[in-house]
């Protein structure tokens, strides 16, 4: 019975998006990549936002029903929530059915009654494709003008569902095989993965990236920190990233408060690209990224209680984001460095390799790693075969398991990184050791 709803409610999302789209056709921006899509979105979004009409999906809507959703219309925030994954599929079920007939009726009203209502000029829409030919469906329902490959790495997430690293790369490359000859293929210079794919397409070609070869290019990048008697940290207080955007013989340096990690800077330089395509200055970018605010869970730095700062990174994880997370817990201050690192999922015969890749990165980065899951034991063993004393490692098998030894293991001064595959959630583990907000 649900299976037969959801073919229904797939066909009628998908004809209703057409139908809107056909109508008033707006530039379409798409998004893929194994890491960095939502942050790449919400950068494009941020520098788009003040010169055009602009919608963007929201959260982690970016699959068969949540693409589709998008295109039909500005939902509320707890409306979204209804769809998302984070809700089990039998929760709040007639909630949901209410909600579905709702964006039905509405579409089919407006397309009906309603065919000159303001629409966006630009939609910025995330692409997933957790299996193979997931993309080939989306982009059944709505074809790119732009389309953005943020990374892929040498063990991409959702890999087990492939038959291996380079099956994910064709797959994502199906975003760029169909460009028009007028359209735009916006690549990240810095993944092998993804230059790979840049002859793929009929559209334009332009790159992003710290390489020295790329046409907008990221550099002097740092994760900057106030240094001072007040800091809170031995070497001084996180405050931020800075770093230089240049394209053209021209740059300017671009400061984003509060968020830290080259991820960032990578969703920066897409946006920027975006920018430039749209006929942006450089100068008109970097006043635009000033909007720019990281979705939750996403490398965000937060207090945390006993007088610590947190790195929530704990959205989801695969090993090219793990990488990144780790070398700014390196490169930011701290007292001590606590990474408390959960299972990597999905990456089937991969999994082995790639924990243990992690630990001997955790091993260089943390002076105290704390693992949760199964797959994580590998990083825990990698990490002591590399030199982290034993003493300072700990394993658990859960989030809750793991919930009151880790409060009880910070102290004042330390930084946390806090990160794992969705599933594992550790956010459980971010509440129980975040500062609580000042009542008054």
């Amino acid at each position: 019975m649900r299976r037969a709803f959801i073919t229904i409610l797939r066909w009628n999302l998908k004809k209703l998006a057409q139908w809107t789209l056909s109508r008033h056709r707006p530039g379409v921006i798409a998004i893929t990549g194994s890491v960095g899509k939502t942050s790449a979105k919400l950068a494009i979004a941020s520098v788009l936002a003040t010169e055009r009409h602009v919608r963007c999906s929201h959260g982690n809507l970016n699959n068969d029903l949540g693409l589709p959703l998008t295109i039909l219309g500005d939902w509320s925030e707890e409306e979204f929530a209804l769809v998302s994954r984070e809700i089990p599929a039998g929760k709040k079920l007639f909630r949901k059915l209410a909600f579905w007939g709702k964006v039905i009726v509405r579409s089919f009203a407006h397309l009906a009654f309603f065919g000159e209502q303001e629409y966006p000029e630009i939609l910025v829409l995330e692409y997933g494709a957790d299996r193979p030919d997931d993309l080939n469906y989306l982009l059944t329902i709505a074809k790119p003008n732009v389309s953005v490959i943020t990374a892929i790495g040498d063990i991409p997430v959702h890999v087990e569902f492939f038959t291996g690293p380079d099956d994910v790369a064709r797959e994502k490359a199906r975003l760029i095989e169909g460009l028009p000859s007028t359209g735009f293929a916006v690549l990240n210079y810095d993944d092998e993965s993804v230059m790979n794919l840049k002859d793929r397409t009929r559209g334009h070609v332009i790159t992003f990236g710290m390489g020295k070869g790329a046409e907008i290019r990221i550099a002097n990048f740092e994760n900057r920190a106030e240094v001072g008697p007040s800091a809170s940290f031995r070497s001084g207080q996180p405050m931020g990233i800075a770093f230089r955007v240049e394209y053209g013989g021209r740059g300017i340096t671009v400061r984003l408060p509060g968020v830290f990690g080259k991820t960032h800077a990578y969703a920066a330089g897409a946006a920027a690209a975006v920018g430039l395509i749209f006929g942006m200055s450089l100068q008109g970018i970097a006043e635009k990224l000033k909007a720019y605010t990281p979705a939750p869970g996403r490398s965000r730095l937060i207090p945390g209680i006993k007088g610590t700062f947190i790195i929530d990174d704990t959205y989801n994880a695969s090993p090219l984001s793990m990488h990144a997370a780790l070398d700014t817990l390196k490169d930011l201050p701290g007292k001590r460095k606590i990474a408390v690192l959960g299972d990597m999922r999905e990456l089937g015969k991969y999994t082995m390799q790639a924990h243990e890749r992690v630990g001997r990165l955790a091993a260089k980065a943390a002076d105290v790693l704390v693992t949760i899951g199964p797959r994580a034991k590998f990083i825990a063993e990698a990490a002591r075969g590399a030199g982290l004393s034993k003493k300072n490692i700990w394993s658990f098998d859960s989030a809750e398991d793991a919930q009151t030894s880790v409060q009880d293991l910070i102290k004042k001064g330390d930084l946390v990184l806090v990160k794992a595959s969705r599933a594992v959630q550790l956010e459980k583990i971010v509440e129980e050791i975040q500062a609580l907000p000042e009542t008054t």
